[in-house]
């Protein structure tokens, strides 16, 4: 454990994670340091009064490894709020050094969707059939005429694991989030037209997981290992971003502990340190599979800031600080969280709306400060916390949802 808790962290990036990250740090007399682009980007355009972010930021893209090394001189470890870094240059930093946290061998087998696949498989967790596409992997995909002939094509050839069948689920290895890079393919001339467009891009294919529910679980690894798991969630998506979190997840205790057990061997095995979001799909045979993992705090996480005794946020900055771990539990019966998504073009701010939604009992909302919407943007959050029991935990959680997200699209 650190004898010391360190007085400035460093964080590459500078959204809405980084932004609530700031007010967590002030209540453990931390100071938060940013690498960001751009002035206005959430965590230094947005002020609070328990914010103890660092007025004075490191502007420069997160991938930037010298802005990084300016960023090194003015804290005593450094943690990120994305994973779009760049590894090599950060190495560099870390053999002179610089302190990151997580590792950056914790982080390595992680930023690439087809390495992180890869990593799951070989430690024995389940994840849906997947292989990289190669360029004779598309020549193979180009000449094919119809799905029966792709079929047969990649089941004869040794290099596909499976044969493709439709749906399929096509992926760039890096850099996607919130949907983007993200495509459930039904068709041959779409998986064809894709390949195209994206020929220069590193993909991933992967069986399409005909689930019965999405779930999510974020966990939390300190400096001597030790482990704390906040309640299972239920995530809705549409196009592959987030829409509501219910929490907890109504879920047999068969699947839990299988969750569980995927939290507990993936963090253990990459000793890592810090918060980190595991996406689940849920198989109508009851059986969890490993959808994607986020090395940082995650949208699925946002209800702990109000509905439990220990936010993500603070829970990752004790874990890197070498603080002990806060307690995970609910101060509620149940919450729900919903994504306030953007659904046009439009620089309003939507103080209306907001403040319509705040009224309702139990509210809580987040505005994330951003100064254009457009369709699918995360612009806030808002999280409903619930008196309700076990076995309406569900439709109670959903008939809010749609409660927020009615009064969120009335103008």
């Amino acid at each position: 454990m650190a004898s010391e808790v360190p007085k400035k962290v460093g964080i590459i990036g500078g959204g809405q994670l980084a932004w609530m990250m700031g007010q967590a740090a002030s209540t453990l007399g931390i100071k938060l340091v940013i690498q960001t682009p751009q002035v206005d980007d959430p965590a230094i355009a947005l002020t609070h009064p328990l914010s103890t972010i660092d007025p004075v930021p490191v502007l420069a893209p997160v991938n930037d490894g010298a802005a990084t090394a300016q960023l090194a001189h003015r804290c005593q470890l450094i943690t990120f709020e994305n994973e779009f870094v760049n590894l090599i240059q950060l190495q560099q930093l870390e053999q002179s050094g610089v302190c990151f946290r997580p590792s950056l061998n914790a982080l390595n087998p992680l930023l690439d969707k087809y390495k992180q696949r890869s990593f799951l498989d070989k430690i024995g967790l389940p994840v849906p059939r997947f292989c990289p596409l190669h360029p004779y992997h598309w020549s193979l995909i180009r000449k094919s005429r119809t799905s029966a002939e792709l079929r047969e094509i990649t089941t004869a050839h040794g290099d596909f694991p499976f044969s493709l069948t439709f749906p399929l689920v096509l992926k760039t290895r890096c850099h996607g989030y919130d949907g983007q890079g993200t495509f459930i393919i039904s068709d041959l001339s779409t998986l064809q037209t894709l390949g195209l467009q994206f020929q220069n891009t590193p993909l991933l294919v992967e069986e399409f997981v005909p689930f019965v529910q999405e779930l999510a679980i974020i966990a939390a690894r300190d400096l001597d290992g030790h482990i704390k798991v906040y309640p299972l969630v239920e995530t809705q998506q549409v196009n592959q971003v987030c829409h509501r979190v219910i929490a907890p997840a109504v879920v047999d205790q068969s699947i839990l502990q299988q969750c569980h057990r995927i939290a507990h061997t993936i963090l253990h095995q990459l000793e890592y340190v810090g918060i980190m979001g595991i996406e689940l799909f849920l198989t109508s045979q009851g059986n969890v599979l490993i959808n994607e993992i986020a090395p940082r705090t995650h949208n699925s996480g946002h209800f702990t800031l109000d509905a439990c005794k220990t936010s993500q946020f603070e829970q990752h900055l004790r874990a890197i600080s070498g603080l002990p771990l806060g307690s995970i539990d609910l101060t509620c019966d149940a919450a729900v969280m919903i994504n306030l998504l953007g659904y046009e073009q439009n620089n309003d701010q939507y103080e209306v709306q907001r403040q319509a939604i705040a009224q309702l009992p139990g509210a809580f909302v987040w505005w994330y400060g951003k100064s254009q919407s457009r369709p699918g943007r995360k612009l806030g959050h808002v999280t409903v916390k619930l008196t309700t029991p076990n076995s309406l935990i569900r439709q109670t959680a959903l008939e809010t949802a749609m409660e927020v997200e009615n009064l969120w699209r009335t103008h």
